[in-house]
């Protein structure tokens, strides 16, 4: 149940926290790739390099790093590493910890990553007995099992304190074993088992080696679809032009440069369950490509194009039943009418329609304002473009559990 899985151990300021060193080597003896966060409390008991060798990743421990020239890449990192995790294990969790835990306090990497991660959390508290029965902590266990945590009770025997009580964290194997227990039983996202084709960003169509016609599309609203498709469960292809966007964790990537080069890829794609051409297509390409620049003195004044193939069409015309296929487009007028014109004319189920003119809206921002249209359905859709993506997909996918 663990090999293959990607897992952060998560270690608090305990003496218990001598034992998540080997937690980390089961885990990995496992089949899991494991990342670590500790406290800064966790590095009075065990050392950072510790983990840091055993685990070959840099272990994660200052939500603002101290050296300002890491702060651009590092800051994020509680975010990068939710998306990563298929399960977060904190152990040991101290009472301290797990107050802050179900009082939703990100004051550490830990307890941000806790925040962020979008997978089960695994909570092995270990403290002293007195501790452990006190009413407040008590409550915290309550209100974690509300809140979605999972818990692995400590066990009794001898404590740091030299009392024989309840408060011991579990062996490696009892925590590994309900770890695997805890991913078996997560349940499915709602579009687990679905295969999503997503393109984006722009293509070029060269007329020599240094010019080409283009488009300003800078991917992000196809990036966008691509990550909340993922986040859904589904199983994502991107297909993506020339831009200047991050890789997304979780999903496979192909590039194009021309609509040819596009062309080729959706049809070794065309059976998936969903295919979102979120790509901005040039629709024409000079009908003559020159092998060399062309001189300045010696370029006509001319450029005769040809059209480039109609993919959302093509696709529409060899649907196959159940398919579902959402266009895009692009408009300066009559946003409404060319939609609904171009939803017909593909043979499509959904088109996404927005203006290249409208304040927050268009190619370069993060944040969109939408007409999503199908034959049956018409709603306006505002906000940064991965809130978007969420609530189209969510509304073509009417009959899922989003919840």
């Amino acid at each position: 149940m663990l090999s293959g899985k990607r897992i952060i151990l998560g270690v608090t300021g305990g003496i218990a926290a001598y034992k998540s060193v080997y937690l980390l080597r089961a885990l990995q003896q496992a089949g899991a790739e494991v990342r670590v966060t500790l406290t800064p409390s966790a590095m009075r008991f065990v050392g950072m390099d510790t983990f840091s060798a055993l685990s070959r990743h840099e272990v994660a421990v200052e939500l603002f790093p101290r050296d300002s020239s890491q702060a651009s890449s590092d800051w994020v990192r509680h975010i990068q590493w939710g998306e990563w995790a298929d399960l977060l294990i904190i152990a040991p969790c101290t009472a301290n910890t797990l107050a802050k835990l179900v009082n939703g306090f990100s004051d550490s990497m830990l307890t941000a990553i806790a925040l962020s991660v979008r997978c089960p959390i695994l909570i092995c508290p270990a403290m002293d007995g007195g501790m452990y029965q006190a009413q407040v902590t008590r409550r915290n266990l309550e209100q974690a099992v509300k809140l979605g945590f999972r818990i692995l009770e400590p066990e009794k025997g001898y404590l740091a304190s030299g009392l024989d009580d309840v408060g011991r964290l579990p062996e490696p194997d009892k925590i590994l074993a309900t770890a695997g227990k805890v991913l078996g039983q997560s349940a499915p996202k709602p579009l687990s088992g679905i295969k999503v084709v997503v393109t984006a960003g722009p293509t070029r169509e060269f007329i020599d080696p240094v010019r080409f016609l283009s488009n300003p599309s800078s991917g992000k609203m196809g990036f966008a679809m691509a990550g909340a498709a993922r986040d859904l469960g589904a199983e994502v292809m991107l297909l993506h032009g020339q831009v200047p966007l991050p890789e997304l964790r979780g999903i496979a990537t192909r590039a194009f440069v021309t609509a040819d080069d596009l062309f080729q890829l959706v049809q070794q794609y065309q059976d998936s369950d969903v295919i979102i051409m979120a790509a901005a297509v040039s629709d024409f390409r000079p009908r003559e490509t020159h092998s060399g620049k062309i001189k300045k003195g010696k370029v006509s004044s001319t450029l005769t194009l040809t059209p480039t193939p109609d993919i959302l069409q093509w696709l529409g015309e060899r649907r196959m039943d159940g398919q579902v296929l959402m266009g895009f487009a692009m408009e300066t007028d009559h946003i409404r009418e060319n939609a609904l014109l171009k939803l017909k004319n593909k043979k499509i189920d959904w088109i996404i329609a927005n203006s290249v003119s409208e304040s927050g809206s268009g190619f370069m921002g993060d944040t969109n304002s939408v007409l999503l249209l199908s034959p049956s359905h018409e709603s306006n859709i505002s906000g940064p473009k991965k809130v978007i993506a969420r609530q189209i997909l969510e509304t073509i996918f009417p009959t899922a559990d989003f919840h």
